[in-house]
C-alpha cells in the first residue's frame, strides 16, 4: 500500500507573523533604548579623554584630587551644571580647571562662592595609543598671550613665567589665607610654573619670591593656581606635593568644594529629550507610549471584510444618481431642489396614509392639513414657505431633516 505525500502549498509565506512581530518588538526597544542613551550622552561620558579636569584618571586630570579629599572627609561634588545654574549656591569653594584658549567671560559665568581657584593648564599631551585613557608629556604649554586674555578681568597684566628644568622648590606664605610662616615643600616639579602681574596678590610663593598662588586685587575671593602639578594626578604620586596640595585646597575650602568639568566639554545640558524622560513630564510620556502600543495592537486586526476595489465608472441607477447629486452639489443649488423636495415627501405621505386614491390635488392639500392638525405637527403650507426661504446647504439640511421627522410622525412609522 503506497502513502501518497501530502500536497504542498502553491507558495509559503517569507516570514512567519512571530518572526515579524518579534522583529518589531526588537526594533522598538532597541530604538527606545538608543533614544534614552542619546538624550543622557553627555551624562554618561566619562574622563577618558585624557584632559586636565576633575573627572580625568590620566597624569594631567584631577580626578585623584577629588579621591584623597573624599578620604579626608571633605564634602567633594564634580559638577556638570551649566554656568547659569542654581548649583553652585552650597559651595565655598569653587575649582576652575580650564583649558587654555577660555576667555574671562566664560569664567565670570559662574556665580560668586566665596571663593574661586582657577587652576591654569600647564602642559601639551597626546593621547598615549598603548595605554587609554592615559598620556604622554609632549610639551609646555607656550604662554601666547592666552593667559592675560583668561585672567584679564582680574588682573590685566597678567603673564606666566616658568622656572627651567626640575626642581624641588619650597612654597612660603605670603599673604591673604596663607600667613607668613607657612612652609610646603613640594616633591619634583618639572618647570616650575609661576604667575606675574600688576594686578595679583601673592598668597604663596616659591624660594625665588615668584607667586605661585595668587588672588586678584580688584576681586580678593578669586585666586589662581599657577601651576597644576600641585594637584594633578602626576603631581599627587609624590608625598610631598599630595601634602602641600592638599594643604592649598583645605585651607580654602570652607564647608563646601566643588569641581566645576563644564569647561572642559562636560556639560549637562537641557533638551526636550530629557524634559520627556524625567518628572513631572515623564507621566505624560508613558501615558503617549502606552497609547501608541495600545494603537499597534488594535492596528494588527482587521476592523471587519476587506472592502473590494469597485470600478472606476459605476453602473446602474445608483450611479446615475450619485452623479447627479454630485453636479448639483458642485453648482451650489441645493436650495433651488428644496420645494420639490417639499412635494415628494408630501406626495409620499399622502400614497402611504392612504389619502391619494382620488381627488384633485387641492382636496389632498386639504386632507394632509387636516391630518397634520390631528397628529399636532406643522401644516404642509408651512413646509412649503420655509423651502422657499431656503438660500443655503445648511438650510436644506434642517430642512430634510425636518421632513424626515414629519413624515415619519404623519404615517406612524417610528411606532
Amino acid at each position: 500500500m503506497s502513502v501518497e505525500p501530502a500536497p504542498t502549498p502553491a507558495y509559503a509565506a517569507a516570514f512567519s507573523p512571530r518572526t515579524i512581530l518579534a522583529l518589531v518588538l526588537i526594533g522598538v526597544t532597541a530604538f527606545a533604548g538608543l533614544s534614552v542613551l542619546a538624550v543622557y550622552a553627555p551624562d554618561l561620558r566619562g574622563g577618558t579623554d585624557g584632559g586636565a579636569h576633575a573627572l580625568s584618571p590620566s597624569a594631567v586630570g584631577f580626578r585623584g584630587a577629588t579621591i584623597m579629599l573624599k578620604a579626608l572627609d571633605a564634602p567633594v561634588v564634580v559638577s556638570r551644571a551649566p554656568a547659569g545654574s542654581h548649583a553652585f549656591r552650597g559651595a565655598d569653594l569653587l575649582v576652575l580647571t580650564p583649558p587654555a584658549g577660555i576667555e574671562a567671560k566664560e569664567l565670570t559665568a559662574f556665580p560668586k562662592p566665596p571663593r574661586t581657584l582657577i587652576v591654569l593648564p600647564k602642559w601639551q599631551t597626546i593621547p598615549d595609543l598603548d595605554r587609554p585613557p592615559y598620556v604622554r608629556k609632549y610639551a609646555v604649554l607656550p604662554d601666547q598671550g592666552w593667559a592675560a586674555k583668561m585672567l584679564g578681568v582680574y588682573g590685566p597684566t597678567s603673564g606666566l613665567g616658568r622656572r627651567a628644568g626640575v626642581s624641588k622648590p619650597v612654597l612660603h606664605g605670603a599673604g591673604g589665607p596663607f600667613l607668613a610662616g607657612t612652609y610646603l615643600p613640594l616633591g619634583r616639579i618639572d618647570q616650575l610654573q609661576t604667575l606675574r602681574g600688576d594686578g595679583w596678590a601673592p598668597a604663596l610663593v616659591d624660594d625665588t619670591g615668584a607667586m605661585v598662588l595668587a588672588y586678584s586685587k580688584t576681586r580678593p575671593d578669586v585666586l589662581v593656581l599657577s601651576d597644576p602639578d600641585l594637584l594633578n594626578n602626576q603631581g599627587l604620586a609624590q608625598l610631598d606635593t599630595a601634602r602641600a596640595g592638599m594643604a592649598v585646597v583645605q585651607t580654602l575650602r570652607g564647608d563646601g568644594l566643588m569641581f566645576d568639568v563644564t569647561l572642559n566639554g562636560f556639560t549637562r545640558g537641557r533638551s526636550i529629550g530629557r524634559l520627556m524622560l524625567e518628572p513631572p513630564w515623564l507621566a505624560a510620556t508613558l501615558c503617549a507610549v502606552a497609547a501608541a502600543m495600545l494603537m499597534f495592537l488594535q492596528a494588527l486586526a482587521r476592523f471587519g471584510p476587506a472592502r473590494e476595489r469597485g470600478r472606476a465608472i459605476a453602473l446602474g441607477a445608483g450611479a446615475l444618481v450619485d452623479n447627479s447629486a454630485g453636479l448639483v452639489r458642485m453648482a451650489r443649488k441645493e436650495a433651488a431642489l428644496a420645494p420639490q423636495y417639499v412635494e415628494l415627501a408630501k406626495a409620499l405621505v399622502t400614497r402611504a396614509a392612504g389619502g391619494g386614491r382620488a381627488g384633485t390635488e387641492a382636496d389632498h392639500e386639504t386632507w394632509l392639513a387636516e391630518l397634520a392638525r390631528r397628529r399636532g405637527l406643522a401644516a404642509p403650507e408651512e413646509l412649503t414657505a420655509e423651502a422657499t426661504r431656503a438660500k443655503t446647504r445648511d438650510d436644506v439640511a434642517a430642512l430634510g431633516a425636518k421632513l424626515y421627522r414629519w413624515r415619519r410622525e404623519m404615517t406612524r412609522e417610528g411606532g
